[in-house]
């Protein structure tokens, strides 16, 4: 309801303060939309984390790597600022939330891992959110999962965290999903990152299986880490923008924007679906269902390739159908 009632102010401020996202070589969308109305959507969140006694402390991450991706919305800051700010953002996520009781050296070894998958996720996240609406999707399908594991591992944080954060995202989705009217920015999707990562860490500690742990976020992982390997592979410059996710390029190959976030929605379903399945059935069924999910991953992520060889097959009339790229109101 927050966040409902936040976004319309939120893009009247954003409109007059010309926060936009202009179209670059990367974008998907071809005219100046405003971003950072992901501050309603942390705002909404935060607040109702704060005031949930289970799910309080998940609102540091939350709010910490919100601060930060606002920071880059209003005024910009080089990469190496932004991750010297983001990995500061994980220490101090770290020393709120590791318990102590060890070692010190143990106590900062954990803090430190703690802060570079923070940090790892929050990237991933941000490189993700480039067309209309899939990030928000893809942080409703994942709190409801966390909040379903919450139930079943009798983890009170999780259930109460999931079910916040798909209700704060959900309250984005009419702004965005079809004809953007503004963007989640970097404020949106590094607060989002920061709390789902973090959720993620927890329930690992806490004795949640890893698969099931990291079923929520394993598309946006898979198609990251992919993208990433593939880039270094052929020799480039990983670090610089690109269009080389799956997901863009199914955009580059002629689908919506709508269409694309449908199947990494569907996609992401199944492939948490059967971790987490995994997570609750023997050895063999285990084995059975995780191979299922990578088999799934693999598919999605050779999909962009098999669709380019498709249309550029010679149709019956002996002319060849070639891909196109569809300017959308996304970036």
């Amino acid at each position: 309801m927050v966040g409902s009632l936040l976004q319309p102010l939120i893009l009247r401020l954003l409109r007059a303060a010309a926060v936009l996202d202009v179209p670059s070589e990367r974008s998907s969308h071809s005219t100046p939309i405003p971003r950072g109305g992901g501050v309603g959507v942390a705002v909404a969140a935060g607040l109702a984390l704060v005031l949930n006694e289970h799910a309080r402390s998940i609102a540091v991450p939350l709010l910490f790597f919100g601060a930060i991706g606002l920071l880059e919305d209003l005024r910009g800051a080089p990469i190496r600022l932004r991750l010297l700010l983001q990995l500061l953002a994980g220490v101090a996520t770290g020393l709120v939330l590791v318990p102590g009781g060890q070692a010190t050296s143990v106590h900062v070894l954990l803090v430190l891992a703690l802060a570079t998958w923070l940090a790892a996720y929050v990237n991933a996240f941000n490189f993700m959110d480039g067309i209309n609406g899939i990030s928000a999707v893809h942080a409703i399908l994942g709190g409801a999962v966390y909040a379903v594991l919450g139930v079943l591992m009798d983890l009170p944080l999780l259930t109460a965290a999931g079910t916040l954060i798909a209700a704060a995202s959900l309250t984005f989705l009419p702004w965005n999903a079809w004809v953007a009217k503004v963007f989640l920015g970097d404020v949106g999707s590094y607060a989002l990152g920061g709390a789902l990562s973090t959720i993620a860490a927890y329930a690992i500690v806490r004795g949640t299986p890893p698969e099931a742990a990291a079923a929520p976020l394993a598309l946006y992982l898979a198609d990251t880490g992919w993208t990433l390997l593939r880039r270094i592979s052929k020799g480039e410059a990983w670090y610089r923008p690109h269009r080389n996710h799956a997901y863009q390029r199914l955009t580059d190959a002629g689908w919506s924007h709508q269409r694309v976030t449908v199947v990494t929605a569907v996609t992401g379903a199944a492939v948490a679906g059967c971790l987490v399945a995994a997570s609750f059935n023997g050895p063999l069924a285990r084995a059975a269902l995780d191979a299922t999910a990578l088999a799934i991953l693999a598919a999605y992520l050779a999909a962009p390739a098999w669709l380019a060889v498709q249309r550029a097959k010679p149709s019956p009339e002996g002319r060849t159908i070639h891909a196109r790229t569809v300017s959308s109101t996304s970036r």
